[in-house]
């Protein structure tokens, strides 16, 4: 391995585990013992790679510092999810960037996830269907075995069969995945509630539809969402050990 490869993983390393460090200070538990957990495996490759003694120890002693702050992290957040209390905030503020479903909803899926509840009032118009089928595309990526994905939503008075055909569409397409979707909708529905199997309650304040309308077909973030403006919105984490059904 090259000098320049293991100055970039340190790099990458430091990253990380900055990022760690601020999600821990502002209370964003779940989060930073995933950014913990990625630094600490960069950081044990730059180990193996490095031959110097005087580097390795310190190395090792930086992995075991931020090894026991994660395992403090870890029982806390065992602890507050044992005793019902866990609640965490996120505050996206007004045009942030670097928030796609991906880097939002990874700290919450595990392997044991395999059925999701979606309400959102708002799953009718055109970029609000891209956005739920952009939700279930980042759900079949990710390291977790969905088979049932639920979706309660209402129903557009005024559609001229876009909502349905979309929805029936990404029905079928789920369907080739192995995913079954179950749709439902509701005129009284107004709350806006992701719920996962494994516990994790996500509420987002805007729901799905947390993103502002690219400048252009050509523009920055139209394709890559992690690159795409946001509206200001809150997002609170809780965890139960009762999943609801629908």
């Amino acid at each position: 391995m090259t000098q320049n490869h293991v100055t970039g993983m340190e790099a990458s390393a430091v990253s990380v585990l900055k990022r760690a460090v601020e999600l821990d200070q502002s209370g964003r538990f779940q989060e930073s013992l995933v950014c913990y957990q990625e630094g600490i495996q960069l950081l044990m490759d730059v180990l193996k790679a490095v031959k110097d003694d005087s580097k390795r120890g310190h190395y090792r002693e930086k992995i075991k510092g931020y090894m026991d702050r994660a395992e403090q992290i870890k029982a806390h957040v065992n602890q507050m999810k044992e005793d019902g209390k866990y609640h965490e905030q996120i505050r996206i503020s007004e045009d942030a960037t670097g928030y796609s479903y991906e880097v939002l909803f990874k700290p919450y899926i595990s392997s044991a996830l395999t059925e999701v509840w979606v309400e959102d009032p708002y799953i009718r118009h055109t970029h609000q269907l891209y956005n739920f089928l952009r939700f279930c595309e980042m759900l079949l990526k990710a390291p977790c075995k969905v088979k049932t994905i639920h979706l309660l939503t209402s129903q557009d008075e005024a559609d001229s069969g876009q909502q349905s055909g979309a929805l029936a569409e990404l029905k079928e397409s789920l369907g080739a995945h192995g995913v079954t979707l179950d749709l439902q909708f509701s005129s009284t529905i107004h709350d806006r509630e992701i719920r996962f199997d494994n516990g994790w309650i996500i509420k987002i304040g805007r729901g799905l539809d947390y993103f502002k309308r690219p400048k252009g077909r050509f523009s920055i973030g139209y394709c890559d969402y992690d690159l795409r403006q946001c509206q200001e919105t809150t997002v609170d984490i809780f965890h139960t050990k009762h999943t609801k059904t629908l």
